[in-house]
């Protein structure tokens, strides 16, 4: 898993049937202690995350291992919503502080 800060959405109004249903949103890449690392990433969404969220999501095969991606052509999917991220025992980001 990778941490992502959402940052838009993409709107596909034709896509393969498969997709169809799917939020796809974009996420801007980020290292265990929360800074952006450069890189930006399209993921499905199969939890309900929003612009502005740090979130986990998957890449490659494990992408398509959620109910939400199963037997779709997916290769990245936000899997959850970070509330705190602690590293070394210091906490690097708290939503309710930092969100």
């Amino acid at each position: 898993m990778q941490l992502g800060r959402v940052v838009g959405t993409v709107v596909a109004s034709r896509k393969e049937e498969t997709l169809e249903g799917l939020k796809f949103l974009v996420l801007k890449q980020l290292d265990i202690y929360g800074k952006e690392t450069g890189g930006y990433r399209v993921a499905a969404d199969a939890v309900g995350a929003g612009v502005g969220e740090v979130v986990l999501y998957a890449t490659g095969s494990s992408a398509r291992q959620t109910k939400f991606t199963d037997k779709r052509p997916c290769d990245a999917v936000i899997m959850a919503i970070v509330d705190t991220l602690e590293v070394d025992q210091n906490v690097t980001y708290d939503k309710a502080r930092d969100g």
